[in-house]
């Protein structure tokens, strides 16, 4: 994907460089009460963390790379598809012991902005403080966080205004439905090596995702038991390994579908080089995790005259089918 691409090339600059680490905020867009960044960051395992202030209320997708991230509310590592989370005033530290590098999509809101916002949405006050670090990557909030990434990679014609709003909704009615089920667990996930273990794997799955994952062969490649890997990567990310390789192949297969270079391509081609073997699991997967077919996903990134193609048509669900 680009937006890891671009990430690796940074990184390659700074090992070439022998330069320091850094964070560079490329500012996306903005309006009355929120604003959005696309931020690169090249600290390395050899870097100390320092602590750092959030402005404003943040909810910032992770995009690429994994790291710590240690507020108030606990300590987690943040891991593509995930959302980082921060209250307005409170002090925070990011660290990249366990691998360099990352990139996030940072949404910011002025807390007047966001209290209006979770008024509309019947959210008490009270709840409004963020309680947890991050929210692991989910189906509830997947289409919103593909169009936050595939934003960054062709920003011009994005509604920001929109996304920033539904990234903001879709949040606080997660975080809501949590503080009215069950508490969320502010203790420290997992050890130092669950961590880089994790990481590694993570590192693995996001740069192949189309390779035959399975519990099995990434256990061996953990050098751990299959029972063991299965815990410490639920404990660490939130979700168990087969919906995290799930999601990234779909997160990966979004994104492609909407990059303007990939017109030509089918939505068979896509769906085998994100490791689907069966098309028609591709499309109700796809429709499940989205909302919408492929074929769908694609023209909505192109406008409402969009065509579909031929090849596009025969793989799309046929007339009929429920949506999800």
């Amino acid at each position: 994907m680009k937006i890891a691409a671009d990430l690796q090339q940074a990184l390659a600059m700074r090992a070439r460089d022998g330069a320091a680490g850094r964070t560079t905020a490329r500012h996306l867009a903005a309006a009355e009460g929120w604003r959005v960044d696309d931020v690169l960051c090249t600290f390395g395992p050899r870097d100390q963390p320092f602590e750092e202030r959030h402005g404003s209320v943040c909810i910032a997708v992770v995009a690429a790379g994994s790291f710590g991230y240690r507020s108030e509310a606990g300590r987690e590592l943040m891991t593509p598809g995930s959302l980082m989370l921060g209250n307005a005033g409170a002090c925070f530290e990011c660290g990249h012991r366990h691998g360099a590098g990352d990139r996030c999509l940072s949404f910011h809101y002025t807390p007047a902005w966001f209290e209006r916002l979770a008024a509309d949405l019947g959210v008490r006050s009270g709840s409004l403080a963020f309680r947890a670090t991050r929210v692991p990557p989910t189906r509830r909030l997947a289409p919103v966080v593909a169009r936050a990434m595939a934003g960054a990679a062709a920003p011009a014609g994005v509604a920001w205004h929109e996304l920033a709003v539904q990234l903001a909704a879709a949040t606080l009615a997660v975080m809501n439905e949590h503080e009215k089920g069950r508490a969320t667990s502010h203790a420290s996930r997992g050890t130092a090596t669950a961590w880089s273990r994790v990481a590694q794997t993570v590192q693995l799955i996001e740069a192949m995702p189309g390779e035959d994952h399975t519990l099995a062969t990434l256990a061996a490649r953990a050098g751990v038991s299959e029972f063991y890997f299965l815990r410490t990567f639920s404990q660490v990310t939130g979700i168990t390994p087969h919906q995290y390789v799930l999601r990234t192949r779909l997160r990966a297969a979004a994104l492609r579908l909407r990059r303007p270079e990939a017109g030509g391509t089918t939505v068979l081609d896509i769906a085998l080089d994100c490791g689907f073997n069966d098309v028609s699991n591709f499309n109700h997967a796809f429709r499940a995790e989205f909302g919408m077919s492929p074929r769908a996903w694609r023209a909505a990134s192109q406008g409402p005259s969009a065509s579909v193609s031929a090849a596009d048509a025969v793989t799309a669900e046929p007339p009929g089918t429920p949506r999800a």
